[in-house]
C-alpha cells in the first residue's frame, strides 16, 4: 500500500450536497478496490491566481489515502467524469513524509 494525497478543486457554484456526493462516490470507488481513505480537509472557497474554465473561485478539498495504484485510478475516474470538478491532482507521498505524518498524528492523540 502506498500513501497518496489528492487535491480536488470543485466549482465554487456547486452546492454542498453535490460536492459531498462526488466525494462519496470517489471514496466508495477507492474502498471497493481495497484503498483506505484517511483525513479529508475542506479548505473551502479560494480565489484562483488565474481563470480556470472561466471561473475565478474554487472549492478546495484535500484527501489523504493509502492504496494501490488501480484503486487510485478508479477514484480519479470519478473525478474526471464529475461536472462539479474543475481540477484534481493525485500525488504519491514519499514514505518519509507519510511516516512523519502518521507519527505526528499518533503523538497528537496521546498528548
Amino acid at each position: 500500500m502506498r500513501p497518496y494525497e489528492t487535491m480536488v478543486i470543485f466549482d465554487a457554484g456547486a452546492d454542498e450536497a453535490s460536492v459531498n456526493g462526488v466525494l462519496d462516490r470517489a471514496l466508495g470507488a477507492l474502498k471497493a478496490k481495497g484503498g483506505v481513505p484517511g483525513r479529508v480537509e475542506r479548505w473551502g472557497r479560494r480565489t484562483f491566481a488565474y481563470e480556470v474554465q472561466h471561473k475565478r473561485e474554487g472549492y478546495y478539498v484535500i484527501i489523504e489515502i493509502t492504496s494501490e495504484p488501480p484503486a487510485v485510478a478508479d477514484m480519479e475516474r470519478v473525478f474526471v467524469l464529475a461536472d462539479e470538478v474543475l481540477r484534481h491532482k493525485v500525488m504519491r507521498l514519499p514514505d518519509k513524509v507519510a511516516g512523519r505524518r502518521i507519527e505526528a498524528a499518533a503523538a497528537a492523540k496521546e498528548g
